[in-house]
């Protein structure tokens, strides 16, 4: 997870997502809670409008515009609040209320031409609030942080009857609140996304097996074993699972060293991951050799061709020993068992067909190892799954 150095968010799409989607709800509510907060006090403002025009068309005119930005926001806001916005919406409703905001804002600058240099100070505090405190992308913030400002100078030009000195102080005022705003956003960015990547490697850490990059037990038992944490789409929702150990692996450990397991794990553990579906199956270190499958929506005779599969493979496969002078051959063993999980009912289905795959694979492992021995756990298996 790279950080793009200009902008302080994640340098590739997919990251950048998987963070947003993250704090969408947390996203959500601030949105909500800015745009109210602001359009109270854009509706406040409506004393000075008083104050400088006194009652009639034009501070009636200018009424009217701050209603608008206050319907716009409120409606925004009570989208954030009441509906589950997406991302994209939720950008479109951040970039739309604050849009109708400056537009209306400089419709208002134009009415009381007289205090540019006031609204010069409005606006500063405006940036800020755009940069900071209304939840966008970097580049829209950007992008309507700076069209405000060149639209603002040019209306200065126009209807502002300022001295050059005054003109310079704003010209640099406003240069410095989009300089500043953008430094802290990008800042901002940046540490949200330290703080979402450290989160994710400590994630990492809790439900990997730092020798092999599968998951561990514990992540098997906290989270894939939650009721619905499985989902099977395909094949009628069936369910099953791989029960693998490695062949004679304390004979490796006592002959070419620990080191030299290890490569063998790691050996295992990738052609296993690399058979297997990402994203949707699960590959968990089970124990000292052993390693688990689960393959959501996929039938017995799916898990019979994946264990063959590795059988073959592994069997072929041959691996440096730690000290680089030979090259170690072993094989392995495995139990597959399949299941309905709706049909069988319950919450244990997943922890029954383990123990199922279990016995399978001692069983193979009796029968003369490197040999893949299956059943269909179901309560009505279809003709020819019973047992393979």
């Amino acid at each position: 997870m790279r950080i793009h150095p200009l902008t302080g968010e994640f340098a590739q799409r997919a990251d950048e997502t998987a963070f947003l989607v993250h704090q969408l709800p947390q996203t959500r509510a601030l949105l909500g809670y800015t745009l109210v907060f602001c359009t109270l006090f854009y509706l406040a403002f409506s004393l000075s409008d008083l104050a400088a025009l006194g009652y009639g068309p034009t501070y009636l005119k200018l009424c009217a515009a701050r209603a608008v930005v206050a319907a716009t926001a409120g409606t925004c806001a009570w989208l954030a609040y009441h509906r589950p916005l997406t991302l994209h919406a939720t950008r479109i409703a951040a970039s739309g209320a604050e849009t109708v905001a400056l537009a209306c804002f400089t419709f208002i600058a134009v009415q009381r031409p007289d205090e540019f240099h006031w609204h010069a100070m409005s606006l500063a505090i405006m940036l800020i609030v755009i940069y900071l405190y209304i939840p966008n992308s970097f580049a829209n913030a950007l992008v309507l942080a700076s069209a405000a400002t060149a639209v603002f100078l040019v209306l200065t030009l126009k209807y502002g009857r300022l001295t050059a000195a005054d003109g310079v102080t704003m010209v640099m005022l406003l240069v410095l609140a989009n300089a500043f705003g953008a430094l802290a956003a990008r800042r901002f960015n940046q540490v949200s996304r330290e703080e979402y990547q450290a989160r994710v490697a400590l994630q990492h850490t809790a439900a990997r097996d730092h020798l092999t990059g599968c998951y561990n037990r514990r992540y098997l038992h906290e989270t894939l074993m939650r009721p619905g944490q499985v989902r099977t789409p395909h094949h009628g929702g069936l369910l099953t699972v791989v029960l693998c150990d490695i062949d004679h692996f304390k004979r490796i450990n006592d002959t070419y060293g620990h080191a030299s397991g290890d490569a063998v794990l790691r050996s295992f553990a990738e052609l296993l991951r690399h058979m297997t579906r990402d994203g949707v199956d699960s590959v968990v270190r089970y124990g000292g050799e052993e390693f688990l499958a689960i393959l959501p929506g996929t039938d017995l005779d799916g898990g019979i061709h994946l264990a063959e599969r590795l059988r073959t493979r592994f069997a072929d496969t041959s691996v440096m020993t730690d000290d680089g002078k030979e090259r170690m051959r072993t094989t392995a063993s495995f139990g597959v068992a399949c299941a309905d999980p709706a049909a069988d009912g319950g919450h244990h289905v997943l922890r029954d067909l383990i123990a199922v795959a279990d016995k399978l694979m001692y069983d193979a492992k009796r029968g003369g190892r490197d040999r893949v021995h299956a059943c269909c756990a179901c309560s009505n298996p279809p003709a020819g799954l019973r047992r393979a």
